[in-house]
């Protein structure tokens, strides 16, 4: 029977990470490396998000690392701060990354053109230039996950299955920098196309002045829907407003940074204050998938270790999934480009991602040389007690307008 439960725990393993056999020993190793923010705005996100990533990492390495390579992980805190996160991206460099997770759209801004001068690629997931889909225009950035652009179509595609229809009302209120601003020329042209009634609503940060803004929202332009990009402390604040205004909270739905635990926690899910709201997901939530599993019982039962409580939750299944794609592009690298790994190899790793799911854990991505964002699928979950129920399976939104807004930004240079 030990016998039996070992070599389905290696079949697994085979499955989901692509490994032969459990190597007992471990070649050079490969640096990759990524930022986080656990001091600053975005640290409710920052402090799953990035033990995710290493748990998956420390998984991958005992397990036999990448085509018999350790990895060795370098992660550099930015406080969510550009100039940091330039600096973090540097020291990731000197210390010889050849790929980087980089952490928030205003850094990944900035960092772009270092990506391309130094050939190293960065994964976006979820966040970031969403015309950076455009691998022919942005060789070195992957969004891998459905960008601001596509999970803003996604949200306006779930209210007009929810009933809106020609003359709806909708209120796109969001976080007011370069983020909370992506998603507005999708917003704006399916409002025309569809024959929406349409407002946006600032909110300037750090996201938690927005009572003025909720109420206008509810009482004055009474929104049929509401479409919500905040994140930070703003998820929870925007919850606790709309249940004051009496507003439902089953008609907003949130992109993909607006619905943590602690978020819901934060709105008063345990009274079931945060009961009904919608926010859409890119990666499995929940502790029910075989990766998960395997980190559960691999970096901490067989330790005799405790699970933390965040293990499965919404960011840090986040931060796993942000590290099964670096690794998933070193092993391509490694497979099909040989050795030594760089960062031009790791890039044509990632354009090399076919139906990768993770065991079920994500959508079936595919990323070409063309496409770098991997088709733009999500689902959406609604709270329920503090519990994150799924709503809807993988699906996309409008996109014929998300790609033509891609080739407008390219006819643009």
């Amino acid at each position: 029977m030990q016998m039996r439960r070992l070599m389905g725990s290696l079949f697994v393993l085979a499955l989901i990470f692509g490994v032969a056999s459990v190597q007992p020993t471990l070649a050079d190793e490969i640096v990759i490396g990524g930022q986080c923010d656990r001091t600053g705005p975005t640290k409710f996100v920052g402090t799953l998000i990035c033990p995710g990533i290493t748990d998956y990492i420390e998984l991958v390495n005992t397990n036999g690392g990448v085509e018999g390579h350790t990895l060795k992980y370098v992660e550099v805190e930015h406080a969510y701060k550009v100039d940091r996160g330039i600096e973090a991206y540097e020291r990731i460099k000197r210390d010889g990354g050849v790929a980087t997770f980089d952490y928030g759209t205003p850094i990944v801004y900035a960092l772009a053109p270092r990506h391309m001068e130094d050939k190293i690629p960065g994964i976006t997931p979820g966040f970031g230039r969403a015309d950076a889909a455009d691998g022919e225009r942005f060789p070195y950035i992957f969004p891998v996950a459905a960008s601001y652009w596509s999970q803003g179509a996604a949200a306006m595609k779930f209210v007009k299955d929810k009933g809106a229809k020609e003359g709806s009302k909708i209120a796109y209120i969001y976080y007011d920098n370069a983020a909370g601003q992506e998603p507005l020329p999708i917003f704006r042209e399916i409002c025309k196309e569809e024959g929406y009634k349409c407002r946006e609503f600032a909110i300037p940060p750090p996201g938690v002045e927005m009572a003025a803004s909720v109420l206008d929202i509810a009482r004055r332009f009474r929104a049929d829907f509401v479409v919500s990009h905040l994140f930070g402390k703003a998820p929870a604040i925007s919850i606790k407003e709309f249940r004051k205004n009496g507003y439902k909270l089953n008609k907003i739905v949130s992109l993909v940074w607006g619905a943590g635990e602690n978020d819901m926690i934060a709105a008063g899910c345990e009274d079931k204050k945060a009961d009904g709201y919608l926010a859409m997901h890119f990666a499995g939530v929940g502790r029910d998938f075989p990766v998960i599993q395997e980190i559960m019982k691999t970096i901490y039962e067989d330790k005799g270790k405790e699970v933390p409580a965040h293990v499965g939750q919404v960011y840090y299944n986040r931060g796993v999934f942000n590290a099964a794609i670096m690794v998933e592009g070193v092993r391509n690298a490694i497979k099909n480009h040989g050795l030594p790994v760089t960062g031009e190899k790791v890039k044509l790793g990632y354009e090399q991602i076919k139906d990768f799911t993770l065991g079920g854990f994500l959508p079936p991505l595919n990323v070409t040389a063309q496409d770098h964002e991997g088709g733009g699928w999500v689902q959406i979950y609604e709270t329920q007690g503090c519990d994150l129920v799924k709503n809807t399976d993988w699906f996309q939104g409008y996109r014929d307008i998300v790609m033509a807004e891609i080739k407008k930004a390219a006819e643009k240079e």
